[in-house]
């Protein structure tokens, strides 16, 4: 595994790992993204297992850091990633990939960027694999009080903010520790408004270019969806509507849905069979891409 500096911005490195044989022979790449709600998670969440099987497929695997909220904003994230798929593609001889064999994978809210990718990135991506994400940032599911996590102990505000800070940030040493700004969020329903800036009561308009499930049009790459249908933190729901979205504009795709899955159902490893399973269709779906 290689690291490399993609972006720097000011005193923020957003780093990318590079995984597989360092032999130059060129390959296609899987561009990774990790989830955590915009606001947590780093580029070295992916399983190693995750890491064989795509090297295992022939592919190249980068894993990108990204901006995290609150401390940079919804569109400094989205434009992160761009400039991640950029940087690969400028640097696919150095890199020893293919820039016109380039899919995007991504988790939870790495799916979500993943999803903006298909909306945004020029060129589009080969192909698109989104496990647990979603396209509708203006849903209910995130502008009101979360029944599952109001189950949990309350968060004040105040001991949610002190878990994060002013500076940017592209990666955090230990996610548990800005853990209870989200669970802060879901509570009060102020995800949206805490990761763009805006109120989606008075500023719906500002949130529709970042709605994926809005933006789908006919040259929206191949998507595969994948999500548990007992996910209690991010709706399944998500994922049948981008499905209908993708459908309307004549895109194709696959949905995968899991029985009595939960979010991050992959994260229990290859020996479980709904992984297995779920890891099964992903390499379908790949062989399939020209």
């Amino acid at each position: 595994m290689r690291t490399r500096v993609f972006k720097t911005i000011g005193d923020c490195r957003i780093l990318a790992d590079i995984y597989g044989p360092d032999d130059g022979q060129v390959r296609p790449a899987i561009v990774w993204l990790h989830g955590g709600a915009l606001i947590l998670g780093r580029r070295s969440n992916i399983s190693q297992e995750q890491v064989d099987f795509y090297v295992g497929a022939g592919y190249r695997l980068i894993a990108l850091d990204y901006r995290l909220a609150p401390e940079t904003r919804l569109p400094e994230i989205v434009e992160d990633v761009s400039d991640g798929l950029a940087w690969v593609r400028q640097n696919a001889d150095a890199l020893a990939v293919d820039p016109h064999r380039l899919v995007v994978v991504g988790h939870s809210a790495g799916g979500y960027l993943t999803l903006m990718v298909g909306c945004r990135a020029q060129p589009r991506p080969r192909a698109l694999v989104a496990f647990y994400g979603y396209g509708d940032i203006l849903g209910e599911w995130y502008t009101r009080p979360s029944p599952f996590y109001c189950a949990q102990p309350r968060v004040a505000r105040a001991a949610a903010h002190a878990c994060v800070g002013t500076a940017p940030i592209s990666e955090v040493a230990d996610s548990a520790d800005r853990i209870p700004f989200y669970i802060y969020c879901r509570q009060q329903g102020l995800w949206p408004k805490e990761v763009s800036g805006w109120d989606p009561e008075i500023e719906p308009a500002r949130f529709a270019p970042f709605c994926p499930v809005c933006n789908v049009t006919a040259d929206f790459p191949p998507t595969l969806l994948l999500h548990g249908d007992r996910d209690s933190d991010v709706p399944c729901e998500q994922s049948l509507m981008m499905a209908e979205a993708l459908a309307r504009a004549g895109v194709p795709h696959e949905l995968v849905l899991m029985p009595g899955g939960e979010h991050g159902f992959d994260l229990r490893g290859f020996t479980e069979p709904a992984t297995r399973h779920a890891f099964d269709r992903v390499g379908d779906f790949l062989k399939r891409m020209p």
